[in-house]
């Protein structure tokens, strides 16, 4: 179980962000789709830190590299560091994690973890499937869903993972959600303390609601996907990020944060990455 050492804003609120789906590459001038995914993501960290100065920690939610390169999990971690506060990573269909664990330098993290945020517990789970870019999660998984939530029955819960586990409206996308996402579900219904859903992966933003939980999503910080498309359509919405402040009564507000003060070059054209 890992423990947050970032600093609270006050006895009655956390402070937190979320980033995803960065997809960079070994090099620096590595594109996807015409972007400059190294580009994009210090654009959003520049927002991230202009518009979060009491920040108290970072949840990272899969698809950090495009190409699985050690070098792109090191420079995303100086890039993290960057923020001055603890980062918690998640593996998405695009990540490899023997890479990532070499430049964390260990496991502590990384998920599965359990992230610690005063009166609340972020549990951090892996849905991605070797060489699959659909999501799944095996019995280690929900196992560890299962006794990280016995143990904090007195605590406000979120859980995060990459893959969306419910559909998102999207055709192509809800082909690649969590394809055990019925067993998942069952357990987050049976533990009410769970408040909200957290996950990467679909690159628009998301605010649902399933009974008492909150489904959230977020755009990535390089490109976008159109909502609601049959098949693969590349937004003109730009890079962005998720915020959070988590109160002591398990209530919690969000939204979504976008770089508006300049345009990318994306190749719109392209019918897939």
């Amino acid at each position: 179980m890992t423990e947050s050492r970032g600093k609270t804003v006050n006895k009655f609120s956390i402070k937190l962000v979320q980033v995803s789906d960065a997809h960079l590459f070994a090099e620096t001038d590595g594109k996807l789709l015409g972007l400059n995914t190294d580009d994009s993501l210090q654009s959003v960290l520049d927002l991230i830190k202009k518009e979060q100065p009491d920040l108290d920690m970072v949840l990272v939610t899969g698809d950090i590299s495009q190409d699985e390169s050690e070098a792109s999990y090191q420079r995303f971690e100086r890039h993290m560091n960057t923020l001055i506060k603890p980062s918690y990573w998640l593996q998405g269909n695009h990540d490899n994690s023997a890479s990532i664990l070499q430049a964390l330098g260990g496991n502590e993290r990384l998920s599965p973890c359990v992230v610690s945020a005063g009166s609340w517990r972020i549990i951090m789970l892996n849905s991605s499937v070797k060489d699959e870019v659909g999501g799944y999660l095996p019995d280690s998984e929900l196992k560890f869903l299962e006794q990280s939530l016995a143990d904090n029955k007195d605590k406000h819960v979120m859980v995060a993972l990459h893959h969306q586990p419910v559909k998102v409206g999207s055709a192509w996308l809800d082909e690649q959600m969590v394809s055990n996402a019925e067993q998942f579900l069952s357990i987050i219904h049976r533990h009410k303390q769970v408040k909200a859903l957290l996950w990467g992966h679909v690159h628009q933003a998301v605010d649902a609601q399933l009974e008492s939980v909150r489904l959230l999503s977020l755009p990535s910080t390089c490109i976008q996907f159109k909502p609601g498309e049959e098949h693969f359509v590349a937004d003109h919405v730009n890079p962005g990020y998720r915020w959070f402040e988590l109160y002591d009564d398990g209530s919690f507000d969000t939204d979504i944060s976008r770089v508006e003060d300049r345009e990318f070059n994306v190749d719109y054209s392209t019918k897939g990455y």
